[in-house]
């Protein structure tokens, strides 16, 4: 993996290259293997959260883990094309828009000690810049390259703060074309219930159920992008003990190796059928 500028990120999709890196402030990495119509990304995947800022934060890095999603990255880490956040979305947010990236509240709780300046408030919002400028550029050239482009935007949530049933995966739909799309919605969310989970885990599947699609990487992609589909795919966090901080590694194996299958095969009927109309 090679550490870049976003400028040369920018430039090896331009030119079509075969890369794996980190940007230069390593809030971000992107691995390329080839060239296809689908892209994976895990924004909340990450957990750094920059050292200047510990002491003004209310939270404990458990508290932080806990609202971010762990493992999501490796749960699609076999496709070709991945972008994954490094930082925690307590320092800023990948998935809201760059005027509330950066909480001052956030669910339901105060997040610092004193105000973050200017200055400090920037440096975040750079990074945040810069990692939609890349995926500007990415989802400009796979649709250049093949017409259509499908993203697997991979999320978790907490299931156990719910007070009522909640499924095991959850696609928020409410930000996209459903006329257009919608028989490939279902055709995810149906190979999603159908993935076998170890020690007699509940498997099921619900569209808006508990998250509605509402997140800033699918709006961005969604409004710039007329022939690119943002799947905004959440597993509950069935994969760890998420008061006690355990990951199931068996779980998270189990998951990744039914994707490796399913999520090309999703993709491929994906772009036989729209090919051609664009």
């Amino acid at each position: 993996m090679q550490r870049l500028s976003i400028n040369s990120i920018i430039s090896k999709i331009e030119a079509e290259e075969i890369f794996h890196a980190v940007s230069d402030d390593y809030s971000f990495t992107l691995k390329i293997d080839n060239y296809v119509p689908y892209v994976c990304g895990a924004v909340h995947d990450g957990h750094q959260f920059r050292r200047a800022l510990w002491d003004k934060c209310l939270h404990t890095e458990y508290e932080r883990w806990y609202e971010e999603d762990p493992e999501t990255k490796n749960m699609v880490i076999s496709h070709p094309i991945l972008i994954a956040g490094c930082d925690s979305r307590f320092e800023y947010d990948l998935n809201r828009p760059p005027e509330e990236a950066v909480f001052e509240t956030a669910w339901g709780k105060e997040l610092w000690k004193e105000p973050l300046s200017d200055k400090e408030k920037a440096q975040s919002l750079q990074k945040h810049n810069n990692f939609y400028k890349v995926v500007e550029a990415l989802i400009s050239k796979i649709e250049s390259k093949f017409g259509v482009c499908i993203v697997y935007d991979m999320h978790s949530y907490n299931w156990k703060r719910w007070d009522r049933e909640v499924p095991t995966w959850n696609l928020g739909t409410s930000n996209i074309d459903n006329e257009r799309f919608g028989d490939q919605v279902e055709s995810w969310r149906q190979m999603l219930a159908g993935i076998k989970l170890p020690h007699g885990i509940k498997q099921t599947a619900s569209e808006n159920n508990t998250f509605y699609g509402n997140g800033y990487f699918l709006k961005f992609i969604t409004k710039n992008f007329q022939n690119t589909l943002v799947l905004a795919t959440e597993i509950a966090k069935v994969y760890c003990d998420e008061l006690d901080r355990i990951i199931y590694p068996e779980v998270v194996v189990a998951v990744e190796e039914q994707l490796r299958t399913l999520l090309p095969k999703h993709a491929e009927a994906f772009y036989n059928t729209f090919k051609l109309n664009v």
